[in-house]
């Protein structure tokens, strides 16, 4: 499970790419409103929040001003990579066993690949739509993005962490293992991923001689 309601402003952000045409047929990211990075412009989204991405449509109880689809769709539109809106779609996805779901534009996986595009180095998104692809049975895919989430973390120990709690779900253990080890190098020091591997005797303390390398 991401660890994420607390740390989510911890993001760096790069420039997002606003007017970039996502691939795979997934639309232009460019909107009538916006669209706006949810980790570096939360002010400007207040207002689609408020009326659209509001707590019951967050809790997949219902539509605000149209289904709950309706919502999630706007909401994703103006951010892309509005990360709350994405895990809420993902959970709508599986709970209806269906890659498309009612009263949004394009595909749960389109609106992944263009908060992609949008937010390329965003590496919670990246670890949200792993996890997407894992419960789809797309493995390899999931580890893929796993791996260009890893790349975009840098010296963030909070986004190695939690990609090393994916790697254990998906029972890649010597990967989670190097996560934890990299949390730990940057100063993060949640528990649970250690405790995860001690579970399945798969957990060494890190080589302070040899600590892992951390790309800039």
């Amino acid at each position: 499970m991401l660890v994420l309601v607390l740390f989510v402003g911890m993001m760096r952000a790069a420039p997002a790419h606003s007017q970039v045409n996502p691939i795979g047929g997934c639309g232009q990211l460019a909107n009538h409103y916006g669209p706006y990075d949810y980790r570096t412009q939360r002010d400007k989204l207040a207002i689609v929040d408020q009326f659209h991405f509001t707590p019951e449509v967050e809790a997949l109880i219902k539509g605000n001003t149209s289904s709950i689809g309706g919502d999630l769709g706007y909401t994703l539109r103006t951010s892309p990579n509005h990360l709350r809106a994405l895990m809420s779609m993902a959970r709508l996805a599986e709970r209806l066993k269906t890659p498309e779901i009612p009263d949004m534009h394009y595909s749960v996986e389109c609106y992944f690949i263009r908060a992609i595009q949008f937010a390329p180095d965003d590496t919670l998104v990246r670890i949200v739509y792993a996890q997407y692809l894992a419960k789809t049975n797309k493995t390899n895919a999931a580890l893929k993005e796993l791996q260009e989430a890893d790349f975009y973390a840098k010296d963030n120990g909070f986004s190695h962490y939690n990609i090393g709690l994916e790697y254990f779900d998906l029972k890649q253990y010597d990967k989670a293992r190097v996560q934890a080890h990299k949390a730990l190098q940057l100063g993060f020091n949640g528990t649970a991923l250690t405790d995860k591997l001690k579970s399945v005797n798969q957990w060494k303390e890190p080589d302070i001689s040899n600590p892992p390398n951390i790309a800039k």
